[in-house]
This record gives C-alpha cells, structure tokens and sequence, in this order.
C-alpha cells in the first residue's frame, strides 16, 4: 500500500497516511476514462448558442419580384439563406440536446483511475485538516504557498470540514469542492489534488463499500 505525507495547516510535514490499494492503485485504462470524461464535459454543455434560420427572420413575407421577365434569379424571400440578413444554414440551434448518459459503475472505477494516477504521478498533498480558523483565504493562500505548488488543483473537503470551503474558493487556480462531488472531468483537468486525511478516509469508505 502507498503511503503519503500528511502537512498542517501551516505546510509542515506531521506524518504520513496509508492509501487504500482498492481505491488509489487501480490499474490504468485509458479507454474508460476517456469515455466517462467526454461524457462527463459534454453534460456540462449548456447548448444556449443560437443562430436564426429563416422563418426566425423578420419580413420576408412578400416576394421580392415576379417570377419570370425581369432577368433576375427566381427567388421567393428576401430572407433566404443565401440573401444578406437572411437566415442561417446549418447554424447552431439551442433546442441541441449534447448530453450523454453514461453508468454508476462506470463513473465509479474511471474516478478511482484518475486518483490512482494522481498518486502514480505523486500529483497528491494530503493535509491533516481542512477546517480553516475563521474561514481566512490568506491561511489557504499560505498553505498552497507553503508546499511550493503553483499550479491548478482541485481541493477536497469532507463534510465535517465542509464550513470551510469559502476559504478556498476564491484562490486563483483552486477549484473547491466537497470530496463526495469529485469526478473524473475535474480531477483531470488540475494538475494536484489536495485532500485531508479525512477526506481520504471519505473515499475509501463510499469506493471500498
């Protein structure tokens, strides 16, 4: 089993945690992770982009000229496509449906290859506590700082230390979040991954149950 060293508040080294192997070295597999983080950003989609097809234009009602004898194109509305301030072909349209569905298990075993590469790549802090005193920004700040990380990351809390999440939040490049709401597509997508010891106990108890 893989051990880590566990910091303070203040960034000094206290001792260290033990990692459960069902949980932090899951053998890699690349293809499922793959396939449960484009999922899981598709579903971040919002599909609010909108272009205006033709019957979303305005005017357009009348025919713009008779149909033979005037040595122009046959058209039937100033709105077609192909007209200046007509409508749009093949435009985004928001009735777009992007989401994708994809299963409990699934999301499950490909969340716990994401961690066990974080640990594989030694991409994890693990802190003794993450109740902040006064839920101060600068005490997060100073931690960060301490470790010597200036990259992006994803910071777990527990639910006990749950209060303290607004310390966190507006830390430039610390993404924070309740340790129960970690996914693949975050975790991923920052460079570290901190967590208390509590949080590391959080996980091992809902992915070894």
């Amino acid at each position: 089993m893989k051990k880590l060293d566990v910091y303070n508040i203040e960034g000094k080294k206290t001792g260290d945690v033990t990692l459960d192997a069902t949980v932090f070295e899951v053998d890699e597999n690349d293809v499922l992770v793959h396939q449960v983080y484009v999922a899981q950003s598709a579903n971040r989609r919002s599909g609010t982009a909108h272009t205006k097809i033709r019957s979303d234009r305005r005017g357009g009602g009348k025919k713009p000229w008779k149909q033979k004898g005037t040595g122009n194109a046959r058209t039937g509305s100033i709105r077609n496509p192909i007209w200046r301030g007509g409508g749009v072909t093949f435009g985004p349209l928001k009735n777009r449906n992007f989401k994708k569905s994809i299963n409990e298990k699934m999301k499950r075993k490909a969340l716990m290859i994401a961690l066990s590469d974080k640990v594989r790549g030694d991409k994890v802090r693990v802190i003794e506590s993450l109740v902040v005193k006064d839920n101060k920004t600068k005490v997060v700040a100073g931690l960060i700082a301490e470790m010597g990380i200036d990259k992006s990351m994803v910071v777990g809390f527990s639910v006990d230390e749950s209060g303290s999440y607004v310390a966190a939040r507006n830390v430039p490049k610390v993404n924070a979040m309740a340790t129960d709401q970690l996914n693949v597509y975050d975790v991923l997508n920052a460079e570290y991954l901190v967590l208390s010891k509590d949080s590391v106990k959080q996980l091992t108890n809902k992915y070894t149950a």
